[in-house]
């Protein structure tokens, strides 16, 4: 397998330059994929918690149930994505997971991640970064559903999603495909499908987002920060560069 043709590989060379070594211990997370259809659940919510898994095609997102029989969204999962990283610790499922739409998982068990911590400083520390920025994500999520109105979070939302794509799929171009219903949208965003039709056709309106379908174009990426009050701090650009194990040493003190 080529870093050109892994995700995963892309994915980890965002944060930090990787050696041809750590690849082939990323191969790992990539070894037999299992073809899925849209729809598909992976896990369900209090399963058994004792694999991970990286989504090599399609999208995915993981959600809870409500008792009232709603459902709220958490995170959208792209490909180059390893899905249940936050679980590590825990012996069930905090969350279910299910395909947007027809794609390639592959699950490997928790072991190969120590096998990572035991060979790999450098996969090891950006592990720890990618651990950090989904829970930095989770918090801006909660900020989006609970304190912005709806042209902010759907505003919000689709910038957050272009600078995710960009990571894997980097192409310059502000136009993407989001193969989102907009049941999934409303679930993810706290509204109802028609207030997110209305949503977007408000920001159509005012030539902020055109949608086609299942794709997006943001003609003044600028002026969609200034409607969504886009605060970039959460963004990996933003994160402080990683080192490697000799630089980290160095910089020990006599007495570290």
């Amino acid at each position: 397998m080529s870093s050109e043709e892994s995700c995963v590989v892309r994915h980890f060379r965002y944060y930090h330059p990787v050696s041809d070594e750590d690849v082939m211990l990323l191969a790992r997370l990539e070894d037999s994929a299992t073809p899925l259809r849209a729809g598909t659940v992976l896990w369900e919510e209090r399963d058994e918690a004792h694999e991970f898994c990286t989504l090599k095609h399609g999208w995915a997102f993981s959600y809870r149930e409500l008792e009232n029989g709603t459902r709220q969204i958490l995170e959208i999962y792209l490909p180059g994505d390893i899905i249940g990283l936050r679980e590590f610790a825990f012996s069930q499922r905090l969350a279910g997971v299910q395909m947007v739409e027809d794609g390639e998982v592959c699950f490997f068990p928790h072991r190969h991640i120590v096998d990572i911590f035991r060979q790999s400083f450098t996969l090891t520390s950006i592990l720890f970064a990618i651990a950090s920025h989904q829970q930095v994500m989770i918090t801006e999520r909660l900020v989006n559903l609970a304190r912005r109105n709806a042209r902010q979070k759907l505003a919000h939302f689709l910038l957050e999603m272009i600078q995710r794509l960009r990571q894997t799929q980097a192409d310059g171009s502000e136009s993407f495909r989001l193969p989102l219903s907009q049941e999934i949208l409303a679930d993810l965003l706290g509204l109802s499908p028609v207030h997110v039709s209305r949503t977007f056709t408000a920001l159509n309106d005012d030539g902020l987002v055109f949608r086609d379908r299942y794709q997006v174009q943001i003609p003044d990426l600028e002026a969609l920060k200034q409607e969504a009050g886009f605060d970039d701090r959460y963004l990996i650009e933003n994160m402080r560069p990683l080192f490697d194990a000799k630089k980290a040493d160095g910089n020990r003190g006599p007495d570290a």
